[in-house]
């Protein structure tokens, strides 16, 4: 991609400032935005949950992420949950397979380390495809995906999370560096809840990727997404 032609690629091993975004004008992004992930089981229910999640407030895109499902179950609960966000404008993000959300006609896919090539996902999902990249602590592995074309880079384990085992918890300023340096969206993802949302989107994020506090979230996931709408409307990134 442009924006990552001739930038040095950084050393993981020398620190981040802390204060570096501070030290620059902070160009104008969206306002940050919702991305919700699918707990790691669900029931034939779950679409009427997903439907009252998406109605309760801003969802920008949905993940299915069923790990250890065939997927040829995976394709046959995704069916609803893909209705459910095309008639709500949710772009529809399937978690680690490129070939499933190429049968599936997904929206996008969601690559970790190890999963396929954004340059893969390219050539198999078309120049529309939406295709993000976990990079966990490293600004290495950001630029890196940036420059293999993908659309959005995911950050995090930000706080602890039961939702998955994590290695990497980065500090909040590498948000704040990414968007000072790319236009390219960053993720923030890991134990986010509406309590804890605030220093990501004033550090830089772009989106918020939620589970586990919306869908086992007190009142349920529409009293969960009200609430991390009230916080992300009265956030405001630094800079």
């Amino acid at each position: 991609m442009g924006e990552f032609e001739g930038q040095d690629i950084p050393d993981d091993e020398v620190d981040l400032d802390p204060g570096f975004s501070e030290r620059f004008e902070r160009q104008f992004r969206p306002a940050c935005q919702l991305y919700l992930i699918s707990p790691p089981a669900i029931d034939a229910g779950f679409a009427d949950r997903l439907a009252a999640a998406a109605d309760a407030g801003p969802v920008a895109a949905f993940q299915l992420r069923l790990k250890g499902m065939d997927e040829h179950a995976i394709a046959r609960v995704a069916e609803p949950l893909q209705r459910v966000c095309a008639d709500r404008e949710i772009t529809f993000i399937v978690n680690d397979s490129i070939s499933l959300a190429k049968r599936l006609g997904a929206d996008g896919v969601h690559l970790g380390q190890g999963d396929g090539d954004p340059r893969e996902a390219r050539d198999a999902l078309g120049p529309k495809a939406q295709i993000g990249v976990t990079c966990h602590d490293s600004r290495h592995l950001a630029m890196e995906a940036g420059e293999a074309g993908a659309d959005y880079v995911a950050f995090g384990a930000f706080y602890p999370t039961n939702t998955k085992e994590v290695h990497h918890h980065p500090d909040p300023s590498i948000l704040g560096w990414w968007t000072t340096l790319f236009e390219l969206p960053c993720v923030a993802i890991g134990g986010i809840t509406p309590a804890n949302a605030a220093p990501l989107i004033q550090a830089g994020a772009d989106f918020l990727a939620v589970c586990n506090a919306v869908w086992n979230g007190e009142g349920g996931e529409a009293a969960a997404v009200k609430a991390f709408a009230t916080v992300l409307k009265d956030s405001e990134r630094n800079g």
